[in-house]
């Protein structure tokens, strides 16, 4: 390069530099001015105009005939025509799983309720699944999708999965034998292909599982009654989850749980669930740390949250480790709301969750606003302390709690990076619980106890 040329070059980054680090500071001030760009990463699919209707595939909206073969029928049909929308007109049809392809939208229309039969042999041959964070070959999930692109499911309908006290939900009491050995194969290695699980097993399916995909949508429709997790994208990215409603009071009805997956939009939604309303997800302990792929560019806003364990949770199979999570703009309330922002591990899911930032947060009752707890289930009793670092959380308004705050961490382990902002935590029963926190900064931040009862 010419003498000339290399002091041009050399006047450039005297300029650049001071710019870019003015930048870099700006952003470590306020980290919301990354957002811009993640939510520019996050593209719904489109699709072509074409329609597949159910009813021309044998479907029946009325007189209870099983759909299954129509839904199989139209989405193939679908897309090998290069995708539509395979659309299930009003009306009732009970269906077996349905098994999404790239190109398809499956839309559920004003009027229509897609049944899912509770016969667990309907839901057989095994898939390549994730149950709780590790990989094996199981029951189909209801609505599945593996390794497709460009999925989506919308429309003002319903989607049934009938679970209940009959149906699914007993099988939480009845799994710990199958549990315990997926677990114990998860850590000796056994290849996924042997982990195969099934009828007698009682590992119940998840709803709706996009596995290994790209592009993905889930709006307008509403989720009734899962087996457990509800809505699982797992190693998935550009997801959109949208104005969907989530009603399902069983155990571990997770409402959305993305995992291992990469910019994901959840907004405008509603949960009233059986566990947490929002969990992300990495993977559990040697199967998490074997696939080592976090969740990650996730923005959370505008939803509102009811019953749970956790309204926004990382956790607790975050051996993967969490990054860059934006919630903002979300309502909760309940009494049978425990967390409002959550964050679980312990020493055998260890991971780094960093960058968790929250902003214009509503609780009305809540158990803890606030918690971050190291100590969940196996607590200290693993060689792998998590990580938790650079929590944001500004502008929250609680109107009633037992804490505040609420932290507990692994000797060692500290949580750093904790900022709390412009936030009131009003009609506190227990104030806050404070265990190995490292630069705490409260600024701005009102705690009022509950007035003393006569």
């Amino acid at each position: 390069m010419k003498p000339r040329a290399l002091a041009v070059v050399a006047l450039l980054g005297a300029l650049l530099v001071p710019w870019l680090a003015g930048d870099e500071a700006a952003v470590a001030d306020d980290p919301w001015l990354r957002l811009p760009a993640i939510l520019a990463r996050i593209k719904p699919p489109t699709f072509p105009a074409r329609d597949f209707v159910i009813t021309d595939f044998g479907a029946r909206a009325a007189g209870g005939a099983d759909a299954t073969s129509a839904f199989r029928s139209a989405i193939e049909a679908c897309h090998r025509a290069g995708g539509g929308r395979v659309v299930v007109p009003a009306g009732e049809y009970p269906t077996g799983p349905i098994h999404l392809k790239s190109g398809v939208n499956l839309h559920v229309a004003a009027g229509a309720t897609v049944r899912f039969h509770t016969d667990p042999a309907r839901y057989l041959p095994a898939v390549f699944t994730r149950w709780e964070g590790v990989e094996l070959m199981n029951y189909s999930p209801l609505v599945y999708a593996f390794e497709q692109q460009d999925v989506a499911i919308t429309g003002e309908g319903t989607l049934d999965g009938q679970a209940d006290e009959t149906h699914w939900w007993p099988w939480k009491k009845s799994q710990k034998p199958a549990r315990d050995r997926l677990l114990r194969m998860a850590e000796d290695g056994v290849p996924v292909a042997e982990r195969v699980f099934g009828a007698g097993d009682d590992l119940r399916p998840n709803f709706i599982q996009t596995y290994r995909c790209r592009n993905v949508l889930i709006e307008g429709v509403t989720i009734r009654s899962s087996p457990m997790w509800v809505i699982h994208p797992v190693l998935s990215t550009n997801v959109t989850v949208r104005d969907v409603k989530v009603l399902s009071m069983g155990p571990n009805s997770d409402g959305c749980d993305p995992e291992s997956s990469s910019d994901v939009l959840i907004e405008d939604s509603l949960f009233d669930t059986g566990d947490d309303c929002i969990a992300l997800k990495s993977g559990r302990n040697a199967d998490g740390r074997r696939l080592q792929t976090p969740v990650e560019r996730v923005v959370v806003r505008n939803c509102r949250m009811r019953a749970g364990h956790g309204g926004v949770t990382i956790g607790s199979e975050i051996s993967g480790g969490a990054r860059d999570v934006y919630a903002e703009r979300c309502q909760m309330s309940s009494p049978e709301l425990d967390r409002g922002l959550r964050i679980k591990t312990n020493a055998m899911r260890g991971g780094v969750i960093e960058n968790v930032f929250v902003r214009d947060v509503e609780i009305g009752q809540v158990g803890s606003a606030v918690d971050i707890d190291m100590l969940y289930e196996e607590g200290a009793s693993g060689p792998f302390p998590p990580v938790v670092r650079n929590v944001r959380v500004e502008r929250m308004t609680v109107a009633q709690a037992q804490h505040a705050l609420f932290v507990r961490t692994i000797p060692g382990s500290p949580v750093t990076g904790l900022i709390v902002r412009d936030s009131v935590f009003r009609r506190l029963g227990r104030g806050n619980r404070l265990e190995g926190v490292l630069g705490l900064v409260l600024d701005g931040v009102t705690f009022e106890p509950a007035p003393a009862t006569k």
